[in-house]
């Protein structure tokens, strides 16, 4: 094997255990999710980065997206630049709500976070990760997106970022923000 098949497992290899928490097995065809689409959204409340109060239950009538990310993941800092040109800024006049989920990292750190990713959107801390588990199992990796339409259910759900499925989460988000 050459030097640059070498470079580029160990840089495969890094991305997928950086992105999972830890963990580096497989996820079954639920990709880490325990939530399905159809099922109502797990309600919570968060604090996010500006000071603010989120509720996903004072949202209902509105588009909301869940961007669960953490400063760790390399995908997730791909990703990021995307949401916020391609979804944020064209949609948020439009009435989407979006909110990111920055898993196990405290207040100060997910300030940072955005600040160095330049997101507009607010970010909200799960330190403990208990908004994350309400979602996805505790060993699953983050980089993944939960839409929720106008009267609370869950319709479409991603797993790390593929432009192919991120262009179709867009055209949902698109159609559910006409209906």
């Amino acid at each position: 094997m050459n030097k640059t098949k070498i470079h580029l497992i160990m840089l495969v290899a890094l991305t997928v255990f950086s992105c999972s928490s830890g963990q580096s097995k497989v996820e079954d065809t639920d990709r880490g999710y325990i939530v399905k689409i159809g099922q109502t959204a797990p309600d919570f409340t968060a604090k996010l980065t500006d000071g603010s109060t989120f509720s996903l239950a004072e949202n209902r009538g509105k588009v909301v997206m869940l961007q669960f990310t953490a400063s760790w993941c390399g995908v997730c800092r791909k990703e990021m630049p995307h949401i916020e040109s391609e979804i944020w800024q064209s949609l948020k006049d439009k009435g989407l709500v979006l909110v990111g989920i920055d898993r196990n990292e405290p207040m100060e750190k997910a300030k940072d976070f955005a600040s160095k990713m330049s997101i507009s959107y607010p970010l909200a801390p799960d330190e403990n990760s208990e908004i994350f588990t309400l979602y996805a199992r505790k060993d699953a990796g983050v980089t993944r997106n939960v839409i929720i339409d106008k009267n609370g259910k869950i319709v479409f759900l991603t797993r790390l970022f593929d432009k192919d499925e991120f262009s179709e989460m867009i055209e949902t988000i698109k159609k559910l923000l006409e209906e």
